[in-house]
């Protein structure tokens, strides 16, 4: 699909344990004289939902999507007439739709969009905030459920926090220790609805009030592949709006007549109130079980990095012992040094106009057996000029924060040299250029998602002063090999060589 034609809808419980079953403690069937509507796993028609289905939609507790308020405040640099640095700080609202799913012990789960849960940890092309300039970085941001946009009494507001988010499937969990309702339908199977079944979404279009949307399948199966998204859709025409994102939709089982989560509503099409499209559950399901964000690598992304996925990557840096490759919104780039070492360069925003690199790497080989290899030394730009940095003397956030961009690079410039080797080895077929193709959108996806990582290292030299080495350091000596150690016998041998006739003793030149 054209990327033109996507975009995001953004916006300006107490569990009821209520079984829908009868005595016998088995689900009700459907309504009599359904079957013509239902000759599949869901229906195509409400005359197909059961009596206490309907009955329970007219309880309290049938509300269980709220109206979800995320803040943000940024901070943007610029300069006055004298080159002083002006910090203002920009602040950002958006509504959108969260619905509790489980209760678990005494915290409250819910499910919304990542772009909901979530504002850009640095606003750019790409990452856009209304009315915040270009180039702002995020330094605040919370989370509540509010009664709709105009709320504006904040005593009984639902403090909510973030568990863990996907931003290639758009979704997020989060929790509350608040009195909500819980949804008390099961997860059912995207993958099972066909074309022309009924769904219902249920949130809050335009952050502006509580409501119920009818719609019908149009398209059982869509890939979405824009900006970060990497996952199956399917299409509704159901009318929504913004404020929507992160709706629940749920389908009428054909089976026992009651409604189960088959997606989360997302995004619509640009030009078109009535094509909206749908993370369909089936990949959601093991996010909200887990609360953990599987792996989820492109093609040519190693799961796993060892010796041979170093060796393919320095055989890919030849001649010139250099690979460039995209890293968040910046380039970086990777050299071999003739020690074996790599290092991995990441330049600012202006390359290549500016060609200093704000943070070097290294990474040298690893003494244990099949190891991909060792975190080396780090420098980092402040003040103009590279400094070292002290690993040890980092404190345990930012040595994690160390830890995790060393992997990214790693797998990044591995997956870049992977996938450039392959273009070269099977170049001419039809097959071959679209996995090419495709495995190129998945790496600019990748990279895309290291933004707030590299936003996060450029802020250590502010926070880790006390590690820094303050002598400067010149970046032709940290790429130059550095000199092999003296072995003892040699450093003997030299000791008894005697001075040159004629010339004074450390004087020779």
């Amino acid at each position: 699909m054209a990327s033109a034609l996507r975009h995001v809808w953004m916006t300006t419980g107490i569990a009821a344990a209520i079984l829908l079953c009868g005595r016998d403690g088995q689900a009700e069937p459907p309504a009599a004289g359904a079957a013509a509507m239902c000759d599949g796993a869901y229906a195509d028609d409400l005359g197909t939902l059961s009596a206490r289905a309907r009955e329970f939609d007219r309880h309290p507790e049938a509300t269980f999507s709220y109206c979800t308020r995320n803040r943000a405040e940024y901070e943007c640099l610029s300069y006055d007439a004298d080159g002083a640095i002006l910090r203002q700080r920009k602040r950002a609202v958006m509504h959108g739709t969260a619905f509790a799913y489980r209760r678990q012990g005494d915290d409250i789960l819910l499910l919304t969009n990542e772009h909901v849960a979530v504002w850009p940890a640095v606003t750019d092309a790409q990452h856009v905030v209304d009315g915040v300039p270009s180039g702002c970085k995020r330094v605040s941001e919370s989370l509540t459920l509010v009664d709709d946009e105009t709320d504006s009494y904040a005593r009984d507001d639902v403090a909510v926090t973030r568990v863990v988010s996907d931003p290639q499937l758009d979704v997020a969990v989060l929790k509350t220790r608040g009195d909500l309702h819980v949804m008390p339908w099961k997860i059912g199977r995207s993958d099972a609805l066909r074309e022309r079944n009924l769904v219902e979404v249920r949130g809050f279009p335009l952050g502006a009030f509580r409501a119920t949307s009818i719609g019908k399948v149009i398209s059982s199966h869509d890939r979405d592949e824009e900006g970060s998204w990497s996952h199956d859709d399917f299409v509704v025409d159901a009318l929504l709006s913004p404020g929507n994102s992160g709706s629940p939709v749920l389908a009428i089982s054909c089976l026992t007549g009651e409604y189960e989560l088959v997606g989360v509503f997302h995004a619509g099409y640009v030009g078109s109130s009535a094509l909206n499209v749908v993370v369909g559950i089936d990949q959601v399901r093991d996010l909200m079980t887990t609360l953990k964000r599987e792996p989820q690598g492109g093609d040519g992304t190693p799961a796993a990095l060892a010796l041979p996925d170093r060796d393919r990557l320095q055989s890919a840096l030849a001649p010139l012992h250099q690979l460039f490759f995209p890293f968040g919104n910046r380039t970086a780039t990777v050299i071999g040094r003739s020690d074996g070492a790599l290092l991995f360069l990441v330049y600012p925003k202006e390359f290549p106009f500016n060609a200093e690199p704000t943070w070097v790497v290294e990474d040298r080989p690893s003494p244990a057996a099949g190891a991909f290899g060792a975190a080396g030394q780090l420098w980092l730009a402040s003040g103009g000029a590279l400094h070292g940095y002290e690993i040890a003397k980092l404190d345990p956030e930012a040595r994690a924060l160390f830890d995790k961009a060393l992997l990214a690079l790693r797998t990044d410039a591995v997956a870049n040299a992977t996938l450039r080797q392959s273009k070269e080895a099977e170049r001419g077929s039809r097959q071959s250029s679209d996995k090419a193709r495709r495995a190129g959108r998945a790496l600019a996806k990748i990279a895309a998602s290291r933004a707030e990582l590299v936003q996060a290292i450029d802020d250590l030299p502010e926070r880790q002063s006390s590690a820094r080495d303050d002598r400067r350091v010149r970046l032709a000596d940290i790429v130059a090999p550095p000199p092999p150690a003296a072995s003892p016998a040699a450093g003997a041998a030299l000791a008894n060589v005697p001075p040159r006739e004629g010339r004074a003793e450390g004087l020779d030149r």
